[in-house]
């Protein structure tokens, strides 16, 4: 059940808010029923979906398409052949798909598949089964599918996977066939390459029959506690397991995605948050990560006030914290992480794949078009939290990110952010195009139009745009009606474009009484500019030079002055120093201008 209440068919249904495609916003809607028989001798698995496909598009849909993730673990497959051929593949993957034997590899396959009651011809092609309807889904309409599918898991190698580097046995991920999602945009039937996922919302109803030696966590809610146990049971409560297998019974409301991971020897532990959300943890029985595993759960409670304060209130009633996967990935309710980490690194890594709860799996932009607006908006906001729930005391919490951005562009394997995800030349310019410059596009953000603006910009998108699928143009929509600049220009430049900032200071001259800066534009992105003057008496003011284009200044910026229009590359700023003269002349003493050059951002002035 979600803590927030609201009426689900408003959200699903036609309605006044507008998004980037500037008609009435709409978003189609799924509900799943699954029942899967899980073998854990040879791991593979049986299950029967029903899938309840609500059509709000004012679109008649004459086919529609399946993610069949586990197939990209095959060789030869588009995940394998892009690895061995990118010149900078992950190390988790390089060739390893290729050399998966027959009991190795992944499947997933429909074995028949009906529209309301009839047969219907289907084409799998790699991860994405292609179906054509028998019958149009007209637009309002709701259309019922019935499938029966078998899958295999595959030796753990990205994401997804059994028998994981530390020994967990189970990590189920991207794991049965899971409608594409529809949009203004159309079909996003992407093939799986190892990149980004985009999910249709809906209610799920899962029971997953399994050994009954396994302990499992995941998305949703557990229906069946006291049949189950291990940790979910009633306080006092004895469990009586019959039979060799279990029915673990969930119900997840209003998400997009499905994630459960199981292992027979988790520790189960669990923390209620302030806010009253149900924190479970799920590690392996093993002494040596045992203590880093407790004292991580009074950090994630930190972690969740944070988040709750800064980004918006937790909708759901839990979130768990599961040791499993290959490094750290965000699902909805839930997190795969490794354990076997400092605990500095235990703790970061969770405060990353927990954020991702609030601009993925609640915001939930199309990560694969925008994937800096959730890897980015991530990354800020998890150094931030970082800084304050570890007592980092930084003077800026983004500074290396910064670095990671500034690298890139002066590395010239820089491509715009508007990418595709799976198009990107090399991966290392994938990571910190979406982590690093994602991130300095907020903490830029601040530098535009202020940290108590921006604050409320993070707070009023999480509010205006949840449940939503957002797009970059709706979030710098948020941006200037909570502070009244005008700030497409940004967007455009930023993330369309491989420009860049680079301000200096090109000359001095001092006459009796001032002293004039010759302020110059080297890069091509604009900036309001904050120069600092420090005067040889210990004084220093900063002036504000505003930007033409944002037809806006930043409050309490500075002394304010004539704004700079873009075309003009110099600007001359004019310091009246009749009682000292100056002796520094810096742009940017914060540091939250991604200048990448800031070798001619100082000038000291000779005696």
């Amino acid at each position: 059940m979600l803590k927030t209440t609201f009426t689900f068919t408003l959200l699903f249904a036609f309605t006044a808010i507008f998004s980037q495609n500037n008609t009435s916003y709409w978003q189609q809607h799924v509900d799943y029923k699954m029942e899967v028989d899980f073998d854990d001798k040879n791991y593979q698995y049986d299950g029967e979906q029903q899938l309840v496909y609500t059509n709000n598009s004012p679109d008649t849909l004459q086919r529609v398409f399946y993610h069949m993730y586990f197939n990209a673990f095959q060789p030869n497959s588009e995940m394998d052949i892009r690895s061995r051929t990118i010149q900078d593949p992950d190390g988790r993957v390089k060739d390893r798909i290729s050399k998966l034997n027959d009991d190795e590899i992944g499947y997933m396959r429909a074995k028949s598949l009906k529209q309301d009651g009839k047969k219907l011809n289907h084409k799998l092609v790699g991860t994405v089964l292609e179906v054509e309807l028998n019958q149009p889904v007209l637009p309002g309409e709701s259309t019922t599918f019935e499938m029966e599918f078998e899958g295999q898991v595959p030796v753990q190698i990205r994401r997804s996977g059994r028998n994981n580097a530390e020994g967990v046995e189970l990590s189920m991920t991207q794991w049965y066939p899971k409608m594409a999602e529809y949009d203004f945009e159309g079909w996003h039937a992407d093939p799986y390459i190892a990149r980004e996922f985009h999910g249709v919302w809906g209610d799920f109803d899962v029971k997953i029959k399994i050994n009954k030696d396994f302990i499992l966590g995941g998305t949703g809610y557990i229906q069946n506690p006291n049949e189950v146990g291990y940790g979910y049971e009633a306080e006092g409560t004895k469990v009586k397991r019959k039979g060799k297998k279990l029915t673990w019974h969930f119900k997840a409301p209003n998400v997009h995605d499905f994630t459960w991971a199981a292992d027979k020897e988790y520790i189960h532990d669990k923390v209620t948050g302030t806010d009253g959300t149900v924190l479970h943890f799920l590690y392996k029985d093993n002494e040596e990560i045992k203590e880093n595993w407790k004292n991580l759960q009074s950090k994630t409670s930190d972690l969740l006030d944070f988040f709750n304060e800064h980004i918006g209130a937790y909708p759901y009633d839990q979130y768990s914290v599961i040791q499993g996967g290959d490094g750290g990935m965000e699902y909805a309710m839930c997190t795969l992480i490794t354990g076997e980490r400092e605990f500095g690194s235990l703790v970061g890594v969770t405060a990353h794949e927990m954020a991702h709860a609030w601009f993925q799996h609640i915001l939930a932009t199309d990560e694969a078009q925008h994937e800096w607006m959730d890897e980015g908006f991530t990354t800020y906001i998890s150094s931030l939290a970082m800084n304050e729930v570890m007592d980092q005391n930084k003077e800026n919490p983004l500074e290396g990110t910064y670095r990671g951005y500034v690298s890139l562009a002066n590395s010239g394997y820089e491509q715009p952010q508007s990418t595709h995800a799976d198009r990107y030349e090399f991966n290392q310019a994938y990571g910190i195009s979406a982590y690093s410059k994602g991130a300095v596009f907020l903490g830029q953000l601040g530098y535009l139009i202020g940290e108590d603006n921006l604050k409320k910009t993070l707070n009023r998108y999480f509010d205006d745009w949840k449940f939503k699928h957002p797009t970059p143009n709706d979030f710098i929509r948020v941006a200037e009606k909570v502070s009244g600049a005008e700030l497409s220009w940004y967007l455009n430049d930023w993330t369309r474009t491989t420009n860049t900032v680079d301000y200096g200071i090109k000359d001095v001259n001092v006459t009796e009484g001032k002293t004039i800066v010759t302020l110059e534009r080297i890069g091509l992105i604009p900036m309001p500019l904050e120069v600092k003057i420090d005067y040889k008496g210990g004084s220093s003011e900063t002036f504000y030079v505003p930007f033409r284009l944002m037809r806006w200044q930043k409050p309490d910026a500075g002394k304010v002055v004539d704004d700079w229009a873009w075309a003009y590359p110099t600007y001359e700023l004019e310091i009246p120093t009749t009682q000292y003269a100056v002796d520094k002349i810096e742009i940017d003493p914060s540091g939250l201008m991604a200048d990448v050059d800031r070798e001619n951002n100082v000038r000291v002035m000779e005696e």
